[in-house]
């Protein structure tokens, strides 16, 4: 992963690796190679970006280990080599990232290319709704795939790896078990952390998908200010509280699981993963079709990612889009 570093990134690379420990501006200086005014002017500059340094007399310098800011080098510390080819492109807001990452896409940014932003003013859900993405409190990634001989049909198969990776990730981080509500969501007690949208694009020379952008928002702590009104009874966050450096380790554990799955093509562990945990398989549900709303029973999830559905006349239908509701 390549990611251009000035004395600031080097600094706060250092800092990453050694959060709650005191250096001299002495020591520091030696270390990267500059002067000890270039480590006051990046220790500044780090600040003013939210970063939590202490400067304490005859101890010097330390990141406060609380910190958990978004940053390149702070998830990089936590990618393994399956991410060798993901480039990292953190914004500290944008309307969307699906839409920023398109205009790359256009532009023919590599398979790899990945944006987050700590915000989002029009980020995009299924069927034209819009994902809340506020400040400094969630994920809003998109990821660029450009895979060989794919057709738009087998698209569905991106979405089932990010939510198996996303709820590897959220297991690895927070130690505890989400869940996936078909197609697309993944939800922690009852409430919706997570959304994935996958979008593409298709070669009109070869029927073959061109690109693909994954792009997945999760809220890890509750906004400031609370969830809107319409959210309060259905949005969650993965943690109650900040901890130290969870975006960061969110952010890296979900690229290292699905970039694991997406190389490996290991269809069995990912949908195997997927299916384990999901939150509707036997449960009454209501298909929300164009014609109107059905009562049926969820019954199985095929190797396609299709939901096998049975209706109050017993007659049956594979599902490979749409809208579902678990009934309570």
């Amino acid at each position: 992963m390549g990611v251009k570093m000035g004395t600031k990134e080097i600094l706060l690379d250092f800092f990453e690796k050694n959060k709650g420990i005191y250096f001299s501006g002495e020591e520091l200086a030696a270390k990267l190679s500059v002067s000890r005014t270039a480590v006051w002017k990046a220790v500044n500059s780090l600040r003013k970006e939210g970063y939590e340094i202490y400067a304490v007399q005859n101890k010097g310098y330390c990141l406060s280990a609380d910190t958990d800011i978004l940053s390149s080098r702070g998830i990089a510390k936590y990618l393994k080599s399956v991410c060798s080819a993901i480039e990292l492109h953190i914004l500290p807001k944008t309307e969307s990232t699906n839409d920023y990452l398109r205009e790359k896409a256009v532009q023919g940014a590599p398979e790899g290319y990945t944006v987050i932003a700590e915000a989002q003013t029009g980020g995009k859900g299924r069927t034209g709704r819009s994902f809340y993405s506020p400040e400094d409190t969630g994920i809003y990634m998109s990821l660029l795939l450009r895979p060989e001989n794919c057709s738009p049909n087998q698209a569905v198969k991106f979405t089932t790896m990010a939510g198996a990776a996303a709820c590897e990730a959220i297991r690895q981080v927070s130690g505890r078990e989400p869940q996936i509500k078909w197609v697309n969501d993944i939800y922690m007690e009852g409430r919706k952390v997570s959304g994935i949208l996958t979008e593409g694009a298709v070669s009109l020379e070869t029927g073959s998908l061109e690109y693909v952008i994954l792009g997945i928002g999760i809220n890890v702590y509750p906004p400031r200010k609370g969830f809107p009104k319409e959210l309060r009874e259905t949005a969650g966050a993965v943690f109650k509280e900040q901890i130290s450096d969870g975006k960061n380790r969110l952010a890296g554990e979900f690229l290292n699981s699905f970039m694991n799955f997406y190389r490996d093509q290991g269809e069995a562990d990912y949908r195997e993963g997927y299916k384990r945990r999901s939150m509707v398989l036997g449960k009454e549900i209501q298909v929300l079709a164009p014609s109107g709303v059905r009562k049926a029973r969820a019954l199985d999830i095929d190797q396609d990612c299709r939901l096998l559905v049975e209706y109050e006349d017993r007659s049956r239908e594979w599902l490979t889009a749409g809208e579902i509701r678990v009934c309570i």
